[in-house]
């Protein structure tokens, strides 16, 4: 019988280290879990933005079987204007330094570098940046300088116009190419290719059917060779799909789990849920499954 680690076991694994990003042991793909310290984000606006609420929900997510904790304090939906840095900073760091303390691996969704830097000077191992470091000129020199993991989304723009740039004539080769080129400025600017995880910016600059071509060619952005974060969850392309048609953005769990488990089945790095319960329950099974093979 294959011993699986209990969600007890996950809670009290030591964080990830500080100079890689977060790539899990024996290709075991990573359950990133999301924390919106905000009072606007598309599905849980203002659930989590209060400290304590905020501390005990990423409690909550590792419990659920999260291997790291995403803290973000400005929301990205469609329509969505920016954040001033001293308000975000107020809402994410003090959750932040808590979580660390703790023992929690953390990585912190922004797109200023100061916030990024401050971030991982209290102990974040990862900074997941939507716009790849294309929002902040100074990103590149934080992440290169401290040695952070940095997910490098694919970005057109700013939530205000993002739809407005949704045009393509192949997706798929398309964003590719574009994330293809950041991370080769990147790497120019000093980032080392090794803290790279690439994101194909699900539900940015992409309308629904586009978000599926995405996915269907999954095997196009693994081909960059560099690990993948697969960020579907309760996603709008996702409603009527295994929930039906304008449901709350909550009932789409199980569809976001059956990405999960696609997305694993082919190597991704990573996936990044509301909810790691269902997600962390298929990969349970699969990865049970696999290991009865081998």
């Amino acid at each position: 019988m294959t011993d699986l680690p209990t969600r007890r076991d996950r809670r009290l694994a030591a964080p990830v280290r500080r100079h890689d990003p977060g790539v899990p042991q024996s290709g075991r793909t990573r359950v990133m879990g999301i924390l919106n310290v905000t009072p606007d984000s598309f599905s849980d606006g203002g659930l989590h933005a209060a400290y304590d609420a905020a501390v005990a929900h990423a409690r909550d997510l590792v419990t659920a079987g999260a291997d790291l904790v995403d803290v973000g304090g400005e929301s990205t939906r469609p329509g969505a204007e920016r954040v001033p840095v001293e308000v975000e900073q107020q809402r994410v760091l003090p959750v932040i330094e808590q979580l660390v303390a703790e023992g929690i691996a953390v990585s912190v969704d922004t797109m200023y570098a100061a916030t990024a830097e401050r971030a991982v000077e209290l102990g974040a191992v990862i900074v997941n940046d939507v716009s790849g470091g294309l929002a902040d000129d100074d990103m590149a020199r934080v992440v290169a300088s401290t040695g952070c993991g940095f997910v490098v989304m694919h970005w057109r723009g700013h939530s205000d116009r993002m739809y407005r740039d949704a045009v393509y004539e192949h997706a798929v080769d398309e964003v590719r190419r574009e994330v293809e080129m950041r991370v080769a400025e990147l790497i120019v600017l000093g980032v080392r290719q090794e803290q790279v995880v690439i994101d194909p910016g699900l539900g940015f600059a992409k309308e629904g059917a586009q978000n599926w071509e995405i996915l269907a060619g999954y095997e196009r952005f693994a081909s960059i060779g560099l690990p993948v974060l697969v960020a579907a969850s309760r996603k709008r392309f996702l409603d009527g799909v295994g929930s039906p048609a304008g449901a709350p953005p909550a009932e789409r769990d199980l569809a976001t789990a059956a990405i999960s488990l696609l997305a694993a089945e082919r190597g991704a790095w990573g996936v990044r849920v509301h909810d790691p319960e269902p997600t962390r329950a298929v990969l349970d099974v699969w990865e049970a499954w696999r290991a009865a093979r081998s």
